[in-house]
Order: C-alpha cells, then structure tokens, then sequence
C-alpha cells in the first residue's frame, strides 16, 4: 500500500514537472515562437527557418502584489489570426497591411488570474505585453486594483556566437548641465555581448547579430501609463528589460511604473531575418498601437533649414533669422527653426514680427523651448514654460495666434513614468494648439507617430550637432549613416539635422572660426536626404555656402521627405549601407560607405523602369550626374570611401 501510494506521488510529481509547450507560427509558418511552462516559470524561444535566433527566456512580471515570476499555472491558450491595413503620411511606408498570428497565454497563481502574455507575431515580427488582473487583498474583501511593476522578468537571449550593435544607457544628472539622459552615446558595432556599459544596460532599439542572422529588439506602445525601458546583459547574451535609473530627472519620480488593474504593460518588439531587410523594412512599432487623439487640423510637412549648427547661438538674432526666411523660401521649404534663447536675443515682439514676414513668405517657424522645471541646468530660454500647464496652454495659444508651425522641445532627460506623462501632455496640448512637436534631448519615440497625430520626431541619437564640435565627429559621419537607418531609424522618425554644402561647421567656412571639418562628400550630403526619415526635415544649409553644380541644390531642394515604400539591398552595419525609398512615382537608390576600401557592387534595378539619373563620387569624391539606361535592370556602382551614390529612377 504504501508503495503504491510512494508510486502515486511520484507520478504526479513528474507530471507537475513537466514542461507544457505551446507553439505560435506566423502567417507563412517559418517563424515560430515556442512557449514552455515548466516548474511554475514560463520561457520562450524563438526559430526562424527552423534555426534558432533566441534561446530560452524567462518571462514574468514582479508586481507589489505579487511575484508573476514563479509559481505559475497554465491555464489556457488561445491563438488567432489577424489582418488589417492602415495608411500613414509619416512612416516608412503609406499603406501598411498587417497580417499576424495572435496568441494568449493565460497564466494563473493559487487558482485565480495573474498575467495573460499577449503575442503578435508576424512573419518577421514579435511584439508581446503582459495584462496584469486584480488580486485579493488579504486585509480586506475588495481585491488589490493597482499595483506597481517592481520588475519586468523579460529576458532576450541569444546563441553562442552573437555579437552585438548596441549604444549605452547614460546615467541620470550627468552629462553637459546634467541633462542626461539623451540617448546620444555612440553605437558599438560588432561589439562582444557579456558587457554591461557602466553598469548601467544599453537603450532601445538593441542590435545583435546571431549566427544565423540578425535581431532588432525594442519596445513600442509607451504612453504615460508606463515608463520607457533600456535593457540590462544579464550574463553572456543574456539581456533583461530594466527600469529607468533613480537618478533620472533629479532623482524626482518613481523608476518603476504604477499600472492599474486591470492593466497592461507596452510592447516588447523582436524583429529577425536572414539579411538586414526585415528590420530596415519593419513597421512593428505601429502596428499594434493606435492614434489617442484625433488631429485637430491637417499637419503638414517638407524640409526646412536651421541656423544653429552653422551659426550657433550668435545665429538667434532678428536679422540672421530674417535671412535664412529668404533662404528657406528660396529653397521652396516649408519651415525654419528658431533655436535657443529667441526670447532674449530676438524677444517675443520681433518673432511675431518674423512670424509674418515668414507667412508672407510661403513659410512657417518652429520655436525652441527648454523643457526644464527642475531637472538639469540648461541656462538656455526660453525656461520654466513647457513643463508647466498654464503656462504651456497659454504660450501655446500666442503661437497659434501668430502662426507659428511647432515646437522643438530640448533636455527632457529621463524615462521614467512621471517624464513619459510629461512627453503626452506637450504633445496633446500642442495639437489643441495645431502645434507639431519636435523632442531633442529625448528619449527615443516608442510608436508616437502613429499614436500622436502631431509628432513629428525625435533626436534620440547622436545626431548632427557633434559635426560642428569637432573632426573626431566629422570622421566618423559615414560610420555613424551607415547604423542610424537599421538600428535608430528603423523603429522611429529622427530628427537628425544633417545635409550641409559647407566645409566647415561654422559661417566662415574655414579654420578661422570653431567647428569641425566635414569629410563626407557632397553627393553623400544629398544621400543623407533619403537615408534618414522625418517627415519635416530640417537641414544644416547655409545660404553663403552652397555648391556650385546647380543640380546638387535641386537635389536636395527637390527630396521628398515623405515616403510610401522601403528597401534594403545591402549593407552591414558599421561598413556600408545600399537601400532604396519610394515617394510617388520615383524611387531613390543610395548607397554609402565607411571603409576604407571602395565598394563595388552591381545593383539589381528591377522595381524601376527605363533610364535612370546616377550622382556619384569619383575616387577624389568629386561628384557628377549623368543619365544612364541600365542593362538589363543591372547597374555596376563603385562608391569610395566617405562617398555616395544616387539612382534616382521610376517605379514599375
């Protein structure tokens, strides 16, 4: 008997240990999430093709009240597909159809509900959440209806063999004025995982490169209901979401999110293929968000100049701004930003003034504004406006009375929830207003273009102003192009700032002024106008240093800034980048490199029709246009090192 009773217990034993799997395929069945609930945790890894680009990884949620880390129960599972479209003026792509497999996994702990882990999977997509649900409260009959997410459990782990493209997490209360942070540290390429920057983790999005191909890791959906999150290596290529620093914005707010119960969590994203094109080419971030507001007008949106990187502060006065208005219309562009400290150099009574002149100009001004209340020490005005209410609505109100396009807000330096309310209630203000938003100093947009209708986009990366600071920056500009379109880029609008004819980053133009020396070429400086995405471009040109071919002007004056379609042909982040945009009925091909070596390639042109017009360096990075009937769809390109080639031909 007793044996028996030993045998009983020993069999329900194995069978508690036993691991449940559950599979979710995507729509072409060649990617495959597979889940394992097994002594009470829950991993997933991830295969693609049948060959494995992420091993086994925890997930959970530690909560204040309760742990949804360990002791749990599979309770149900439900999959589903899932197709929709949806169109957009200021993403990658116009019209976007979605077609995905839809998966719950229903966790439960001491029999009741605890999490469901939500998943969408695409064909080369994942973008999965957590749904927390009330829990009882042991003093009292009426459950636990909020809670605060102590700890995501959420790893990412990557095969043997991984390297990694990845840009570190800046501590809080450091940095220039303790404005960090900024996300505008430098991208490792081809980087050992195993390390920890710092200490402190690396931002979003994160690159790796597994044996089998490459994975693009982020996070999308983030509103005021959550804080933005970076990712910690947990042991080698093993990597866990973490929570914003304490120190962040003054050590003011809670580093770990407050949600509600029933309450969610944002989006965790997982890109992968075989080649770089799926995450060049991924929509993922918008996918699974939708718009919180209704515009209230219709944005529009082109290209734009702005006076700072050239001129710096001296720049922001009454007469430069009056001159780059004449330029900006010269140049058929639809915007001008008027940087730091217009409120003291030029004053509110001469913006009005250059707000009309703008006006009656077939232009529009962007005004800059510090963000601060009380978290760094950026002395730049105007100050103390932003981020308070009644102030920010009122000065809102005078900049529509006076036509004012948007704003460019700087140094908002931190990730957490109480940072994240403040992005929404500028960018829900300003669209009361007819206001575009611009963020710089920022934190890097998780899905807001599709969320808020008035965003525009973000710095987020260590964008053009390094240029004028010095050569080290200068060198490493055809490094840096050919990272920000797979990695930045790929997940968000930036606002970047670049494309300059100059020589030097300053209005001399020479080595008797500050700024640094530019080495790229000038056909590169026109490649950057399709390299990099934002639906109002701002660029670095300045009206006493411009080209002397006329048609490397109408290039950049003619550009599109917004796009219907994406492709990547070639490239490896760090080295070169070949990839093509689509707006109407053109496409516009370029192709850049950072080694040393010259790129050689022969292009396979078969999404244009007929002739085609070719900018492109010589070995010297002298630049020249021509017009050329490929063989065949196939095109031979030879792109020297700090140099670019454009084809710019009609879409079949």
């Amino acid at each position: 008997m007793k044996k028996s009773i030993l045998l009983i217990i020993t069999i329900f034993a194995a069978l508690c240990g036993m691991a449940a799997n559950y599979t979710i395929t995507s729509p072409n069945g060649k990617l495959v999430v597979t889940l394992s609930c097994s002594g009470g945790k829950v991993t997933y890894n991830v295969a693609l093709d049948g060959k494995e680009f992420i091993t086994a990884s925890p997930l959970g949620l530690v909560t204040t009240v309760g742990d949804f880390s360990a002791n749990l129960t599979d309770h149900d599972f439900k999959t589903e597909p899932v197709t929709f479209s949806y169109d957009s003026k200021v993403l990658k792509r116009s019209h976007i159809d979605v077609s995905a497999t839809r998966a719950v996994l229903g966790l439960y702990q001491n029999d009741r509900p605890a999490i469901d882990v939500v998943f969408m999977v695409k064909n080369n997509d994942i973008a999965f959440k957590y749904i927390a649900y009330p829990q009882p409260n042991p003093k009292t009959t009426e459950p636990f209806v909020c809670t605060v997410v102590e700890n995501e459990k959420t790893f990412f782990n990557f095969p043997n063999g991984t390297t990694t493209f990845l840009s570190p997490q800046m501590k809080g209360q450091t940095g220039w004025a303790r404005t960090a942070p900024s996300y505008e540290q430098p991208y490792f390429a081809d980087d050992q995982p195993g390390k920890n920057a710092n200490g402190l983790g690396f931002i979003f999005p994160a690159l790796f490169r597994v044996p089998n191909g490459w994975v693009l890791i982020s996070e999308t959906g983030v509103t005021s209901a959550y804080c933005a999150s970076h990712i910690t290596c947990e042991g080698n290529a093993s990597y866990k979401v973490a929570f914003p620093l304490m120190e962040d914005f003054n050590g003011n707010g809670t580093s770990a999110p407050g949600i509600p119960l029933k309450g969610e969590t944002p989006w965790r994203t997982i890109t992968l293929g075989s080649t770089l094109a799926p995450i060049v080419e991924t929509t993922v971030p918008w996918d699974f968000v939708e718009p919180l507001y209704s515009p209230s007008k219709e944005y529009t949106y082109g290209a734009g100049t702005w006076s700072w990187i050239i001129g710096f502060d001296e720049s922001v006065n009454y007469q430069e701004q009056k001159k780059y208005i004449d330029f900006t219309a010269d140049l058929g562009f639809v915007s001008q930003i008027v940087d730091n400290w217009w409120d003291t150099q030029i004053t509110r009574d001469s913006i009005e003034i250059l707000a009309k002149y703008a006006k009656q100009k077939g232009t529009s001004l962007c005004l800059w504004y510090n963000s601060n209340g009380y978290w760094n020490d950026a002395p730049q005005g105007p100050k103390h406006i932003m981020n308070n209410i009644i102030k920010r609505r009122k000065e809102m109100a005078w900049m529509k009375s006076i036509g004012i396009r948007g704003i460019k807000v700087d140094f908002l330096g931190s990730d957490k929830q109480q940072t994240m309310q403040l992005y929404e209630d500028i960018l829900a203000d300003a669209n009361d207003f007819g206001l575009e938003v611009i963020f710089h100093g920022a934190t890097l947009p998780r899905g807001w273009e599709r969320m808020y209708p008035n965003f525009i986009g973000s710095e987020a990366v260590l964008a053009s102003e390094n240029l004028h600071f010095g050569d080290d920056f200068c060198r490493q500009e055809s490094y840096n192009a050919t990272l920000h379109p797979v990695i930045r880029n790929s997940v968000a609008a930036m606002d970047y700032g670049g494309i300059t004819f100059n020589n030097y980053f300053n209005t001399t133009n020479d080595t008797t002024m500050w700024g640094g020396h530019r080495v790229t070429s000038d056909v590169f400086q026109m490649a950057v106008a399709v390299l990099f995405q934002c639906p109002l471009n701002h660029t670095a040109l300045y009206y006493k240093v411009l080209p002397k071919e006329q048609w490397k002007l109408d290039f950049v004056k003619q550009c599109p800034t917004l796009w219907d379609d994406i492709k990547f042909i070639d490239g490896y982040p760090g080295k070169y980048l070949i990839m093509a945009r689509k707006s109407g009925g053109k496409w516009y091909v370029v192709a850049i490199n950072a080694q040393k070596e010259p790129l050689k390639r022969t292009l396979n042109l078969d999404f244009i029709i007929g002739g085609v017009t070719v900018y492109a360096d010589d070995a010297n990075l002298n630049g020249s246009m021509k017009q050329v009937t490929p063989k065949k769809n196939m095109l031979q390109i030879t792109v020297p090192h700090d140099g670019a080639t454009i084809i710019v031909g009609n879409s079949k």
